[in-house]
């Protein structure tokens, strides 16, 4: 039985449930393979990889510092083409009511439009893009609130 597609707009809202970030804007790409986080001082040390997710620019930024002591490193095609070599860390992503655990690339995106990019690798059989839309499910989220008031 094949489970039913949601769709979703070119921007949604997304949440990392476990590394506390919630209602972050992602830009939906399916040009990308891999889905990247922005995080800022990155570094590993010991066995052990730390991070602190978004940056001052962001308004959900924390500047809590992530430790992971699962992760990999791959190298990476970026959007200029240029490979290169980033950490990866496995974590739940939620878009909508889905959670996923998802494979993540953490990068600098400082100076590109949104923090997170989802990439095509997690979209695979669970949602369809509709590029004419944005954030629908944060729309239809709304429209649901407003019905039960």
């Amino acid at each position: 039985m094949l489970k039913e597609k949601l769709t979703i707009g070119r921007r949604e809202k997304v949440d990392f449930p476990e590394l506390g970030l919630f209602g972050i804007t992602a830009k939906i790409d399916t040009g990308a393979y891999t889905t990247a986080l922005h995080c800022e001082k990155i570094n590993e040390a010991n066995g052990v990889l730390y991070f602190t997710p978004l940056g001052l620019s962001h308004a959900e930024y924390k500047g809590e510092e992530q430790k992971f002591t699962s992760y990999t490193q791959k190298d990476i095609k970026n959007s200029f083409g240029e490979t290169e070599k980033r950490y990866i860390i496995k974590t739940v992503v939620k878009i909508g009511r889905k959670r996923i655990k998802a494979i993540i690339s953490l990068t600098d995106r400082g100076k590109m439009r949104y923090p997170v990019l989802i990439g095509r690798k997690l979209l695979k059989n669970r949602f369809v893009v509709d590029v004419s839309q944005l954030d629908i499910l944060s729309t239809r989220k709304n429209k649901k609130k407003k019905q039960n008031i």
